[in-house]
């Protein structure tokens, strides 16, 4: 069996920084389990703990119920994409491919029998004879992933494999990578920065920050219910809108100057039940706000269109609403690794007490920048944040 088991694991390196803190969870077997966050998060650190190239300094790690701990790498039947590939410049694609079984002592035949399978699975068939040099980076990228799977192992170890692609051919490596492991069935934990290659490729998800994971779950629970601000700030491109609120008597939500309705029943209406006069962090996916039109009951905005981006098949409008932005610890680290850009934005929406949001328009919709605009909001499938704690209402 693939299971891998991250018990009460803990990473501290010798200058004190804690890259990976009281880290449990469970990998079940035939599992494709990503680990996503930003720069810095601990996700590589929990990777290469798993692969023995990183000591463990609290904790067990277990595969298929065998603590590895000490265990030297090539004892621990695993195996690993690097994001440079790792390839050998001077050895055949074929050559490359066998080299683990080689060193394992098999013969000739069983080596070149399994190099022309695995070869097949991964359409290289026809490169066998060729040298990494003369291969494009997708096709240097299948090699190194052959290399890994012609010797079976119980769990593939994936470090940002699709990091050195361009964006059309990661797309593509994305949809095979996914494909050979649902063949294969082999227990696979994936690490990337990239939140949509996680949400697309994962049948659960674990999003971490500084060291601690923030929530585990399968990809459309993150999106819908994220478990707190980073999550719902980092989950979602565009991600999820957010800004304060304060909760009225009467069924109200106070945004700014204006009064919105709250929905009478759903997730929503609960969790804000109990908070009147409590101000709090709302969420609003981009789909969920609307324009608005006559005769629909929805809760409306009103606010000034920035800019537009046409994307062919919708349209994103940056809107700036009257309502405090959310500016916590977490949002603004999100915000850090996007770009400097994105933080400035930030500080500017505090200063001003203005935040912008994104809606989905359909495409072709008449809207400029400067022209002030109602909203119609969908609030049964928006989410509530404690401002102080990050932690989504309700959630424990």
């Amino acid at each position: 069996m693939g299971t891998v088991t991250f018990d009460g694991v803990g990473k501290v390196f010798p200058d004190g920084t804690h890259a990976v803190t009281d880290l449990g969870l469970e990998v079940a077997d035939g599992e494709f389990l990503v680990l996503v966050g930003p720069s810095g998060c601990g996700k590589t650190t929990a990777l290469r703990m798993v692969a023995g190239l990183e000591t463990i300094t609290r904790g067990e790690i277990r595969i298929a119920d065998k603590v590895v701990n000490d265990l030297e790498p090539r004892r621990r039947d695993i195996a690993m994409v690097f994001q440079n590939y790792a390839l050998y410049p001077h050895m055949t694609v074929a050559q490359n491919i066998g080299f683990g079984l080689k060193m394992h002592g098999f013969t000739k035949s069983e080596v070149e029998r399994r190099v022309n399978e695995i070869a097949a699975v991964l359409d290289l068939g026809d490169l066998l004879a060729r040298k990494p040099r003369a291969l494009s980076g997708g096709q240097r990228q299948r090699v190194a992933m052959g290399r890994a799977i012609v010797r079976n192992p119980a769990v593939f170890l994936m470090d940002e494999p699709l990091s050195n692609l361009d964006a059309k051919l990661r797309v593509q490596m994305r949809a095979e990578i996914s494909r050979i492991q649902r063949e294969l069935r082999t227990t696979t934990i994936y690490v990337t920065h990239d939140q949509i290659e996680a949400m697309t490729m994962g049948d659960r998800v674990v999003v971490m920050r500084k060291g601690r994971l923030q929530q585990v779950d399968v990809p459309q629970v993150l999106y819908d219910h994220p478990a707190n601000l980073f999550v719902a700030s980092f989950i979602g491109s565009p991600s999820m809108n957010l800004f304060q609120g304060e909760v009225a008597a009467g069924g109200m939500l106070q945004v700014g100057t204006q009064r919105l309705a709250l929905p009478r029943d759903g997730v929503f209406a609960r969790e804000l039940a109990t908070q009147a006069g409590r101000l709090v962090a709302v969420g609003v996916r981009p789909e969920w706000i609307v324009p608005a039109s006559s005769g629909d009951d929805r809760p409306r905005l009103r606010g000034t269109v920035v800019m537009t981006e046409a994307l062919g098949f919708e349209v994103l409008v940056h809107v700036e609403i009257d309502a405090a932005p959310v500016v916590t610890s977490e949002t603004i680290e999100v915000a850090l690794d996007v770009d400097a850009a994105a933080l400035a934005d930030l500080e500017a929406e505090r200063s001003k007490q203005r935040t912008m949001i994104v809606a989905r328009f359909p495409a072709g919709s008449p809207v400029r920048a400067g022209e002030t605009i109602e909203l119609g909001l969908d609030l049964s499938h928006a989410q509530a944040f404690d401002l102080e704690s990050g932690l989504a209402l309700g959630a424990g």
